[in-house]
């Protein structure tokens, strides 16, 4: 198993005192420094304008840097490293994003050309990996050393720490779980192939899923809710409709639901963790979401009746859990 560093306790940090922690999104590159307790000192955000040559949004990532260090009011000389989530395939080992579609990247050195204009050793995971370390270390994992983080976007993102360290594969591209087949044949994938997890459980899916109810049963509250227009469904809208008693809603929310039981269920029994943490919008949905998947994981995961089955929780940091992770690279 290809892993990376363990995870530190922060207050075990030795001096200097200070991490970099930058997330690289598509849209949005924040940069914070965290300090030995895991707390982000301060924070500061630009946008990736995605479209640019690698090494402009790489010198936007490092005034980030320089601005959020400003802000804490401290010195880079404080600080003994600095580290990267980016979405893609990432190699933690020579710091390259070897793909990213979201940036449209191959083969970039990103921690190389950053710690060129930032003088700090730097290093690089998948954005994903980032949230779940961040979540472990100071979020709603703190405390556990095996832990899977989903997070439910516009895609099925998936971070797995175990034994206290970052699990990725080799080349650190593994830990794809929106990427294993749910459903043979089924919805066609971003990436190529059919009924993956993420065709059916992402926040995008569960989008199409209200869509295709909405036209199938016109009398739905659905379309009150969206005002005739079916471009501003949301992944809220469904159980916005069930809560007020709409059969269609409450098809949709289950159906989505059995999708995801299904998926989470799946990572349980593979990696056993001490929890299965939850990410993103959907997850405001609060026990609508928690209680049916943790009822069906307690009632169906391998050797629940030996075993307690872990809970699955709702993440805690939001997009801080990627600021935080990135600097414990």
């Amino acid at each position: 198993m290809e892993a990376m560093e363990p995870v530190l306790a922060c207050s075990h940090l030795s001096r200097p005192a200070y991490r970099v922690g930058i997330d690289l999104g598509g849209t949005n590159i924040a940069a914070g420094v965290v300090d030995e307790n895991c707390r982000i000192a301060a924070k500061y955000s630009v946008p990736t304008k995605a479209e640019r040559p690698y090494e402009e949004i790489v010198e936007d990532m490092a005034k980030a840097v320089r601005q959020a260090l400003q802000d804490a009011g401290i010195s880079l000389e404080q600080c003994c490293s600095a580290g990267i989530g980016s979405p893609g395939i990432c190699d933690s080992e020579t710091g390259t994003v070897l793909y990213s579609n979201n940036l449209g990247w191959k083969d970039v050195p990103l921690a190389a050309t950053l710690q060129k204009r930032i003088d700090l050793p730097c290093r690089i995971s998948n954005d994903a990996n980032c949230a779940a370390l961040g979540e472990v270390a100071a979020g709603a994992a703190k405390g556990c050393k095996n832990a899977v983080l989903l997070t439910l976007g516009t895609g099925v993102g998936g971070g797995v720490v175990l034994d206290g360290k970052i699990f990725s594969g080799c080349h650190s591209a593994g830990a794809e779980l929106g990427h294993t087949v749910l459903v043979k044949d089924g919805e066609l994938c971003t990436c190529g192939r059919r009924g993956c997890l993420e065709a059916y459980a992402s926040a995008s899916a569960l989008v199409r899923q209200t869509k295709r109810a909405a036209a199938e049963h016109p009398e739905s509250l659905i379309w009150k809710l969206c005002g005739g227009d079916l471009e501003r469904i949301s992944g809220r809208t469904s159980f916005e409709a069930e809560r007020q008693a709409d059969e269609t809603g409450r098809q949709v929310v289950d159906t989505y639901l059995s999708y995801l039981c299904e998926g989470v269920l799946d990572f349980v029994n593979i990696f056993r963790p001490e929890c299965v943490i939850l990410g993103g919008g959907i997850c405001n949905e609060g026990a609508r979401l928690l209680d049916p998947i943790n009822a069906y994981v307690r009632h169906y995961c391998f050797g629940g009746e030996i075993v307690a089955a872990p809970a699955v929780i709702k993440a805690a940091l939001g997009n801080d859990a990627g600021i935080i992770g990135a600097a414990l690279l």
